[in-house]
């Protein structure tokens, strides 16, 4: 059959479906990307399921259930997190998929690494930073010092006999340990655990005189007399242990080690879906009944957005470097 010409209003017709055709993915992608309230928000923590990183997630989500949605914990254990990293990292930018970033895994892991497989930095887009906690050095019953000024004196004269636990080869318990060897002009050696309960249970029981373990970690061991805690890490006091010095108070200004959860998108997360994530997570942080489940637990609130989160990753990324060039570490794992 012959054609028949276009009208005017027909082309007009025509060049609107075809550009309503151009536009359909732009529009798709844009739909894949909105935020679905209601919907579950699914979080990825990189340790197995039962930890402080656990604790505080359940916290944020009886919070944030009304505004957002359920938040599911997906626990991805398995190489020292950098799993949940990358599996967040290639998700889709929706906001129905967040990372639970430690200190460790966003700025200790890039001087850690020769090969890392995701940029703490350009991978992800900063919700808040939670919870922040500091270490303590702690001792087994029968080490003959009851203050940090006591227990420099004794180690000195133990030179290279004397070995302290960490919970973890490369994280921030190591480097403490490392720390306070350069400033104190101590020998200690390196003994790693894999985790705090077996390095906890060797402290208690003698077989490794010190262990840096987290402030909360220490509280528990207190109660059983076994084990006597005679500093913390951070840049003051904690205020979970006010009655006891930190190194900087006692002159070691350069012995500074603090840890913290943090909550991150993916990248190219829509602003609008970051500021609604920030704002709720930010409520939740700051209720009194989150609070004190924190404080319970050996952690304290921070509620750091974007800017402030960066900072610090900034600033710890440059500390972690500096210690891990100085004792020549590189992970292996």
């Amino acid at each position: 059959m012959p054609s028949t010409p276009l009208s005017s209003f027909d082309r007009r017709r025509a060049l609107a479906a075809l550009g309503g055709l151009a536009l359909a993915p732009f529009a798709l992608d844009a739909q894949a990307q909105a935020f679905r309230p209601g919907q579950p928000v699914k979080v990825l923590i990189g340790v197995p399921a039962g930890g402080t990183q656990d604790v505080l997630t359940r916290a944020i989500a009886q919070q944030v259930r009304d505004a957002l949605g359920p938040l599911i914990i997906d626990n991805r254990a398995g190489a020292a997190g950098r799993i949940a990293a990358e599996t967040v990292k290639t998700a889709a930018p929706d906001g129905h998929t967040l990372l639970l970033g430690t200190a460790s895994m966003m700025t200790m892991f890039p001087s850690a690494y020769r090969s890392l497989s995701y940029d703490p930095v350009k991978d992800f887009v900063p919700i808040i930073n939670a919870a922040r906690f500091e270490l303590a050095l702690t001792v087994h019953k029968d080490v003959p010092a009851n203050t940090l000024a006591e227990f420099i004196a004794w180690a000195r004269a133990q030179g290279d006999k004397l070995s302290f636990g960490s919970y973890g080869a490369g994280t921030p318990s190591h480097f403490l340990g490392e720390m306070l060897n350069r400033a104190a002009g101590l020998k200690m050696v390196h003994v790693p655990y894999r985790g705090s309960t077996p390095a906890r249970q060797d402290l208690m029981g003698g077989t490794v005189p010190v262990y840096f373990d987290t402030v909360g970690g220490a509280q528990q061991m207190l109660p059983t007399g076994r084990a006597k805690v005679l500093a913390t890490s951070g840049e003051k006091r904690s205020p979970l242990m006010p009655n006891l010095p930190c190194f900087v108070e006692a002159g070691y200004k350069d012995v500074v080690a603090t840890a913290w959860f943090a909550y991150y998108a993916p990248l190219k997360t829509p602003q609008p879906v970051v500021d609604k994530l920030r704002a709720e997570f930010t409520r939740a942080v700051n209720a009194r009944e989150v609070r004190q489940l924190l404080l319970q637990n050996g952690m304290y609130p921070v509620g750091d957005g974007s800017e402030a989160l960066l900072k610090t990753m900034r600033e710890d990324t440059a500390r972690w470097a500096g210690i891990m060039k100085a004792v020549n570490f590189q992970a292996t794992d």
